[in-house]
């Protein structure tokens, strides 16, 4: 099993301790990164993209949560810790997967850290059978003009047209469309290989898949690379070269 990415966001040293021992015990999670303040949690989360932050902290406003709406990619799980049990209304208003109450205790937190798996499984679950409903639809309509991306909150439809290029963001993938516009998938951009038209799209890199509409040039001059419609330029994998030199001729 592939263990949960946390964030801790706690005041209290004490509670990183208990929460550090259980990750050196217990395979199911990851504590990527830690933080004293709401302030200095914000940056970690937009930087290490946690699937879950532990939340030991008193919130003066909601800024916060605001804050977490506005996230690029699929927000991250909640669990609240705290002495205060009045506090489970406020977690449980913000879509808390658990509340702990301290003192904690490691069974406390298995069963929390497995309603974040569990809660997980179910919503990729319902993403992929929409996904699949959709690709189907197509398929029978045989029409590809358009892909679902997918969030663990929403499915978007992006006409294909408008995709510049896709590029890895670790586990995610960012679209990049022709207007500018950035959507983040929770799928990875291998999935998105075998999706895409292949008339159209190519992996040049492990990390980039670009739409032939939107290449404006092709430079050979110490190395390979790709200038698109937007004017970013874009590196071709020398092992990718000689079947990238293909799929352009058989465009021509």
């Amino acid at each position: 099993m592939t263990p949960i990415n946390a964030i801790i966001i706690s005041e209290e040293q004490e509670t990183f301790q208990i929460l550090k021992k259980f990750e050196e015990e217990n395979s199911i999670i990851e504590i990527i990164a830690n933080a004293d303040c709401i302030k200095n949690g914000i940056l970690l989360i937009k930087e290490k993209k946690p699937d879950l932050i532990l939340l030991d902290i008193v919130f003066k406003d909601n800024l916060f949560f605001e804050m977490l709406e506005q996230l690029e990619f699929s927000i991250p799980k909640l669990v609240f810790i705290s002495a205060n049990k009045d506090y489970a209304v406020k977690a449980f208003k913000h879509d808390a997967v658990d509340f702990l109450l301290k003192p904690i205790d490691f069974n406390s937190i298995i069963m929390a850290v497995y309603k974040v798996i569990k809660r997980r499984e179910m919503e990729r679950s319902y993403q992929h059978q929409k996904i699949n409903n959709i690709n189907i639809s197509n398929t029978v309509n045989q029409k590809n003009d358009y892909v679902a991306v997918a969030s663990l909150e929403k499915i978007e439809l992006i006409l294909m047209s408008e995709i510049t290029f896709c590029k890895a963001d670790g586990k995610y993938t960012v679209f990049i469309l022709s207007n500018g516009t950035k959507v983040m998938s929770s799928r990875n951009l291998g999935e998105y290989s075998n999706i895409l038209d292949n008339s159209y799209f190519f992996r040049i890199h492990h990390s980039y898949i670009i739409n032939l509409r939107h290449i404006a040039k092709i430079s050979k001059k110490d190395g390979y690379f790709c200038e698109l419609s937007n004017g970013l330029i874009l590196p071709v994998a020398k092992r990718r070269q000689d079947d990238f030199n293909k799929f352009i001729k058989l465009k021509d």
